[in-house]
């Protein structure tokens, strides 16, 4: 038995490092006699899961740019120009790349750490073929702006995107300019959907008489709408083409070409003074503005080709459509109706190709 005990013996229980000698605690010892530090302690499961837990969860939070209002408050300055550099940082969708985020401290134990400043960092435009073209990515950032406040309401509150109904947030009030909510009504047994205009149902500090009027009445208005530009086609089709020639018209005042070659003769510029050691402050401040110039210009170009794109559909469809609407058909309104305005004797319909019809209603 004095062998066999020998041999096999329960575990020592696990002692308290922290006890003894406070120095060695302090400065990383262990009873082991082994050091501890961030590079070893990170050798340890149940250490480096809590560290990739708190890491990525702080990671994962957006980074925005806020600004503050005249009442004390805070908003988000989705406008201004650093909070497409802090939040859109360049990604492998668009083919920009951000190099040296990190940066090499110790070379023979390949310890990388995270660049806040120390060393420069550069964007590369063009560095790799696009997953989606630019042009694209740029309109939906774009789009996504717009969607997160469509409308804000004389009281301050601000109104979010909806695609729940086609109707949802394109009915506009013609007395005070505020969007049409829909309703259910049980009148007597009797249900019907009908929509009223904001104002009406919430204070948003402004007063308003709109009437309430009855959802099949808005379809068919819409229905009216578009048969009466399919009864008048030639006349329509005119309109589009002057909307086609005043967008061109609207585009041609400034081109990505020229601005890369501006940005191309100010680089050199900047070179060379940086190189004899002048100052370079005025030509880096219009580097900086042309590259933003360069971005919504081809924002804006990518949406008049939309425009140009939607009129162009809207020609076609009015050039083979041979006889008129019967019924209302919901994904018309998404593709064409840009707009409804509820006024006290008629409603105007607003198409996205810049045509607008009055209907009496």
């Amino acid at each position: 038995m004095g062998f066999l005990s020998g041999l096999f013996h329960s575990r020592d229980k696990p002692t308290n490092s922290t006890n003894g000698n406070a120095y060695r605690f302090l400065f990383g010892g262990s009873n082991s006699g082994k050091a501890v530090n961030e590079r070893s302690a990170m050798q340890m499961t149940a250490v480096y899961a809590c560290v990739r837990i708190l890491s990525e969860s702080i990671a994962g939070l957006p980074v925005h740019v806020y600004k503050y209002t005249d009442s004390g408050s805070k908003e988000k300055a989705i406008k201004h120009p650093l909070y497409r550099l802090i939040h859109n940082e360049p990604n492998l969708w668009i083919g920009d790349a951000m190099l040296q985020k990190t940066y090499t401290t110790d070379f023979l134990n390949k310890i990388r750490v995270k660049n806040n400043g120390l060393v420069p960092q550069y964007y590369v435009e063009g560095n790799h073929e696009t997953i989606i073209p630019k042009e694209i990515y740029l309109q939906v950032q774009k789009e996504l702006i717009r969607r997160r406040v469509v409308k804000t309401s004389a009281n301050g509150k601000k109104r979010s995107y909806s695609c729940n109904h086609c109707f949802s947030q394109i009915i506009i009030c013609g007395e005070c300019g505020e969007m049409f909510r829909m309703l259910r009504w049980n009148n007597r047994g009797v249900k019907s959907i009908v929509w009223r205009c904001i104002s009406r149902l919430e204070s948003t500090g402004l007063e308003c008489h709109a009437r309430t009027i009855n959802e099949l009445i808005l379809q068919d208005a819409v229905v009216k709408a578009i048969n009466q530009m399919l009864g008048d086609k030639s006349s329509y089709q005119a309109q589009l083409q002057l909307n086609i020639a005043s967008v061109i018209r609207a585009s041609q005042a400034t081109s990505v070409e020229n601005i890369a070659e501006k940005l191309m003769a100010l680089q050199q510029e900047l070179i060379q003074k940086a190189q004899s050691k002048e100052t370079y402050d005025e030509i880096a401040d219009e580097i900086f503005r042309l590259r933003e110039l360069r971005q919504q210009t081809t924002v804006d170009t990518a949406a008049r080709d939309e425009q140009i794109k939607r009129i162009n559909d809207l020609q076609d469809y009015i050039s083979q459509q041979t006889v008129h609407l019967t019924e209302f058909d919901e994904s018309l309104v998404r593709r064409w109706v840009k707009q409804i305005t509820i006024w006290d004797d008629r409603i105007t319909v607003e198409l996205k190709s810049g045509v607008s019809i009055d209907v009496d209603a």
